[in-house]
């Protein structure tokens, strides 16, 4: 959803002002007017641990490298408002990446906001939060793009505990980077890491260069998995069903294998829609999702199972896991097995802190091959949402791993409103350094916003997951209903025309992928080309000698060489 945005009350304004001046005077001198250097590169450096002392700012500071001349910012104001900086001709066409080292006095714990405030309008947005301690320093990374551009913006810090009377900065940095230079950035990280350099050398049968050979690639398949949600309404619909084979490699199922469809009463199972999105999903050669096995939220716990306390709860959680793992072994890439477990706790409540900790092992021995994750909202989507910031994920996978839960597969539902789009860099900045495969599970657009709106979003959010080094794969949450309806963003109409949401899919789809290289071999003997990661088919044509074969581009730093040696004979 989009990043909360909202004016301070005018006596927490006109103390914030206050400060900020005597903030000023303190410093002695005024931050620098915001300019982008046009040979910054993106840092993509990110902490989630907490460390005895700061690490230097990234980009020397960036338009406050000024600060660095001030050895700590400290402030006492009861733990409301926290001045920082003030920031001069503030442009609404530029991308901000901020960050920053944090420490509070008083409570061994708490979540601090950085927040930026224009003071044309004072709306405030939050742009990066740090689960902060009193006894080390914690990273907060984050960033913004300001409506409209502003002469006078303040940078501030917020805490949510009251107890935390004093909070204290170090090695502040604010970096705007222009569109093009946003855009370059995305560029360069999917020529890194979502293509390879590939060397065909073609010689003849003596082992002696070939000149002029033709060479001809065309992809067979995609590495990347890029997909969407179905439901039943495709079981049986050929035009849908070959609408979404033509396009996608991944599909997970909207609702079929959530508890309470599965067993909307104990007992009474019904796997028939999933078995049959299943065998869709399998001829149609798509690796699906395993959605979910159990739902944190009540309100989509199985009513019966609301009603169940002690050891029948166990029984009936224990035979979930079984009766659904059992059948569906080895058919799901993933599960995932505690869904939104960031903000809710219903089996945990009941069954004790251990429950999700067995589930996972249950899950581990029940279908060995299968990646298991967790899965949540608003991680990326909102800032202002403590219970799912990137440092909260990563301490509820700490505490887990403590209680021996082994985890593989980080999910972010990705239920976007306006995105802010350097926040979400910043965030799976954070989190890849867990070093866990990290999915954007269920994106889609609010559909607050009219449908070009949507598409223009939509297509933010999926070039920046497909550029960042840490994301493993995309899902969309367009599955269409037997109405032709969709949970908040449909890619189709009725009759399977675009929308403007599937124009970007399919103008990305093309994108991304490498149909055809065609070409001939240079005077060693080799052409040379870059392709999307995924399988190839290779065929090469000199005179009436022909050589054909199939090779595959996994991730990797170094050049593919392929040796191809054109026979006269049989081979």
């Amino acid at each position: 959803m989009e990043a909360a945005r909202g004016s301070l009350p005018p006596p927490a304004l006109k103390l914030l002002l206050a400060l900020v001046l005597l903030l000023l005077l303190a410093a002695g001198s005024l931050p620098q007017r915001a300019s982008a250097d046009g040979g910054v590169r993106y840092d993509y450096r990110a902490y989630t641990e907490c460390k005895p002392h700061p690490e230097p700012a990234l980009y020397n500071g960036g338009v406050l490298r000024w600060a660095s001349k001030i050895t700590d910012f400290r402030t006492e104001d009861e733990g409301n408002y926290s001045p920082a900086f003030v920031l001069y001709n503030m442009s609404a066409a530029m991308a901000y990446s901020f960050s920053c080292w944090v420490k509070i006095d008083g409570p061994a714990s708490a979540h601090v906001k950085a927040k930026i405030l224009t003071l044309e309008n004072a709306a405030s947005q939050c742009i990066g939060t740090a689960l902060v301690r009193n006894d080390c320093w914690s990273f907060l990374k984050g960033g913004f793009v300001l409506n409209s551009s502003s002469q006078t913006s303040v940078l501030y810090f917020q805490t949510a505990s009251p107890n935390a009377s004093t909070i204290s900065i170090r090695s502040a940095s604010l970096q705007p980077f222009s569109p093009e230079q946003w855009n370059q950035h995305r560029e360069d990280r999917i020529q890194l890491i979502r293509k390879r350099f590939v060397n065909v050398h073609v010689s003849d049968e003596n082992g002696s260069r070939v000149v002029g050979a033709k060479v001809a690639v065309r992809q067979i398949t995609r590495d990347f998995p890029f997909g969407s949600a179905i439901s039943r309404s495709i079981i049986g619909n050929r035009p849908y069903q070959e609408w979404f084979a033509k396009r996608f490699n991944a599909a997970v199922f909207e609702n079929e294998l959530k508890w309470y469809a599965t067993e909307p009463a104990p007992g009474k199972e019904d796997y028939a829609a999933a078995d049959e999105l299943l065998q869709f999903v399998q001829s149609s050669d798509v690796v699906a999702r395993g959605h979910n096995i159990f739902w944190e939220d009540p309100r989509y716990t199985p009513a019966w199972v609301k009603n169940l306390t002690g050891s029948q709860l166990r029984a009936a959680v224990a035979g979930r896991i079984g009766s659904l793992l059992s059948r569906y072994k080895g058919d799901f890439v993933h599960w995932d097995v505690s869904n939104e477990l960031l903000h809710f706790d219903f089996y945990e409540n009941r069954l004790g802190g251990n429950a999700t900790a067995e589930f996972f092992d249950t899950a581990r021995r029940a279908d060995p091959l299968a990646t298991l994750f967790l899965n949540d909202f608003n991680v990326v989507e909102a800032c202002d949402d403590l219970s799912s910031s990137a440092d909260s994920y990563a301490a509820r996978l700490r505490q887990l791993a403590d209680g021996g839960v082994t985890f593989e597969g980080i999910g972010l539902e990705g239920h976007f409103g306006k995105p802010n789009i350097p926040y979400v860099r910043a965030v799976l900045d954070k989190l890849g350094t867990l070093r866990l495969p990290i999915w954007l599970t269920e994106v889609d657009i609010s559909s607050t916003f009219d449908q070009r709106t949507q598409a223009a979003y939509l297509e933010e959010v999926l070039r920046e997951g497909f550029a960042h080094p840490a994301v493993d794969g995309m899902m969309l949450w367009t599955a269409m209903g037997a109405n032709a309806s969709c949970y908040q963003m449909c890619l189709t109409d009725a009759n399977f025309t675009n929308l403007p949401a599937g124009d970007v899919v399919d103008r990305l789809l093309e994108e991304w992928q490498t149909r055809e290289v065609l070409g001939a071999t240079n005077d060693r003997g080799s052409f040379n080309f870059s392709a999307f990661l995924g399988e190839y088919k290779l065929s090469v044509n000199y005179q009436n000698l022909t050589a054909e074969g199939t090779f595959s581009l996994a991730r990797s730093d170094d050049t593919k060489h392929i040796n191809v040696r054109l026979l006269s004979g049989p081979a």
